[in-house]
């Protein structure tokens, strides 16, 4: 129980203190694994001996719900101007991993062909329990994460395939039988079961949530249990064909349009941090110390030649004739992560290859787990920075996206502007839209609830979100939308005008509560047509912020702080209820009476 109890815990606490030292989560959660497990004297938790034979089931179970919470994601539309890249990073960048890295293995781990040819298909996967953690850190701008997130997740079931098409060659070789035959087959077994599975469960949840035979509260149970179904019965009839299965129905879910599953994509979001914090912590503890003790300097060498040589080669030329840009392609080949299915693969066939006596079978595990731990350290450490030097991505981004293009919120946008931060607007009203092109101002024509609005809106460099619409509950929807973007302290919206509670609305469904309690929509539109004014003003240790109150305090009002920019040009938003306390050397955005 104690066991059970701390895998979640370490796993929950790991992935908090990699978000608040700003850290790639996967990496602190393979370091908490190997501190509890190969690495003390006594095992702290041991996994195979804490769940027995259930141990490979789970992490099977358990990769097969993060394949199908991925396919969910995987919406066609993410495609447009990129679907070429991502199709060239499938169709030849995985067959390109796969034959570099046997030569590879072969030359550098002096493997027979059979066992560089498997270690070859079991690393081609990279997969979302390393690249959507990975691109959750990282935040890369344009569609260069949408390309990276659809091959991970593309690949995995193929290069689990790909794997069990390689293992069946070699037994039946090392029986004498047709490898040949027995690799054609196999292949269009897992095809035609994993596509039927993943077909008929996707059909079953439809017609169930169109027909009305599933209450609102068993959605995402039932297609939990459709999942894990699609997986189990395309497994038993082809091998490992469960995880093409699962990424299948995903993708069909999302690409439908008869019914809704944007709840059931979030709560698969929430089982996902749980599973992968879980799955994490298990891998890594059930390695043991010999492993260690068995690696060398020729798998550095061949870890080495996988990152500088095998994934920029495959990129290369799997980005010919792309619209790539070259520092997308860049990103692109640095960034090629082993996770858990590598794992779970490995140590799969390990067993396997070694009931058969097959020679170099114990190696195998240990190369795969040199890879990952590898891989996940060098480009966990270097991805943000490498993102960044190329101008994909911003560290800490302060800029706000205000919904809203009415006049006062144009003048609060230009105080910010001037303050020098990156402000976009957006608006649906097309003469507001108009005004704020007059004046400079960065604005789109669209609703911020459009289902295609970050292929029209650049979030890049945004990292807060004002809802300033005269409807609280189109500013409540836009945050709760977008909160999973800006993360759900940086969402902000105005207080109704009844005060500072958003009457009718939960409070979990609406955003932080802006500036003043008595300052709603119609306090701020009548106070600026007054001739109350937005305006930016730097403190000083001879000008502090109560001198500025005093010498703004016109015609009975008192001055509203909105915004505060410290020293490090970091915005801080005014919450209603909170206090900003600006110093000298920040600089205060405020509302101010009229002269």
């Amino acid at each position: 129980m104690i066991e059970l109890a701390s895998v979640l815990l370490l796993g929950i606490g790991a992935q908090w203190l990699a978000w608040r030292l700003r850290l790639p989560s996967i990496l602190l959660l393979l370091l908490v694994g190997f501190a509890v497990g190969p690495f003390t004297g006594q095992r702290f938790i041991d996994p195979k001996a804490m769940l027995g034979e259930s141990f490979t089931p789970f992490v099977s179970l358990a990769v097969a719900l993060i394949l199908l919470e991925g396919g969910l994601t995987l919406r066609l539309r993410d495609l447009r101007g990129n679907g070429r890249a991502v199709r060239n990073l499938v169709i030849i960048g995985s067959p390109a991993t796969f034959a570099l890295t046997a030569l590879v293995a072969k030359w550098t781990l002096d493997m027979d062909w059979g066992m560089s040819c498997l270690l070859g298909a079991i690393l081609v996967v990279t997969g979302p329990t390393v690249i959507v953690p990975l691109l959750r850190h990282v935040r890369p701008s344009g569609t260069v994460g949408s390309v990276v997130h659809w091959e991970g997740i593309v690949t995995d079931p193929l290069g689990a395939i790909l794997a069990v098409l390689v293992f069946q060659a070699m037994v039946a070789a090392s029986a004498g039988g047709g490898a040949v035959t027995s690799v054609l087959w196999g292949l269009a077994g897992a095809l035609f079961s994993g596509a039927a599975a993943g077909t008929l469960a996707a059909a079953i949840l439809v017609i169930v949530f169109i027909k009305h035979w599933v209450p609102d509260f068993l959605h995402n149970g039932v297609a939990l249990a459709l999942g894990i179904a699609a997986f189990v019965s395309s497994n038993a009839v082809s091998h490992e064909s469960g995880l093409m299965a699962v990424t299948w129905m995903g993708i069909l879910l999302a690409n439908q349009n008869y019914v809704v599953i944007e709840h059931i994509v979030e709560f698969k979001e929430n089982l996902r941090v749980l599973l992968i914090s879980s799955l994490f912590i298990l891998i890594a503890a059930s390695l043991p110390i010999e492993e260690f003790m068995r690696f060398d300097l020729r798998m550095l060498a061949f870890v080495l030649l996988m990152i500088f040589l095998v994934r920029p080669v495959a990129v290369f030329f799997s980005s010919i004739g792309t619209t790539l840009s070259w520092r997308e392609r860049v990103f692109i080949a640095w960034l090629a992560p082993r996770g858990v299915v590598a794992a779970a693969v490995s140590s799969v066939f390990a067993l396997e290859l070694a009931a058969i006596d097959y020679p170099g079978a114990d190696r195998l595990v240990t190369v795969v787990f040199a890879v990952i731990v590898i891989t996940v350290m060098v480009y966990g450490l270097t991805a943000g920075r490498l993102a960044r030097l190329l101008g994909l991505a911003e560290s800490n981004p302060q800029g706000t996206l205000i919904v809203g293009a009415q006049a006062w919120a144009r003048s609060l946008a230009k105080a910010l502007q001037n303050a020098g931060i990156e402000v976009v607007l957006i608006d649906v009203n097309f003469r507001e839209i108009q005004a704020a092109r007059m004046e400079g101002l960065n604005v789109y024509h669209s609703s911020i609830l459009a289902e295609d609005l970050e292929e029209r809106v650049s979030f890049a460099g945004l990292g807060h979100l004002l809802c300033l619409t005269t409807n609280d509950e189109v500013n409540s929807l836009a945050c709760l939308h977008h909160a999973s973007w800006f993360g759900r302290e940086n969402v902000y919206q105005l207080v109704a005008e009844e005060g500072i509670a958003l009457e009718g609305i939960p409070r979990h469904l609406s955003g932080r509560a802006l500036f003043d309690k008595n300052l709603d929509y119609w306090s701020l539109e009548t106070r600026c047509r007054r001739g109350s004014t937005i305006k930016s003003t730097k403190l000083t240790k001879e000008f502090d912020y109560s001198d500025f109150l005093a010498v703004n305090e016109h015609s009975g009002e008192a001055p509203i702080p909105l915004f505060v920019i410290d020293e490090n040009e970091a915005l801080r938003v005014n919450v209603s209820g909170k206090d900003l306390e600006p110093r000298p050397g920040h600089t205060v955005v405020a509302l101010v009476g009229p002269e």
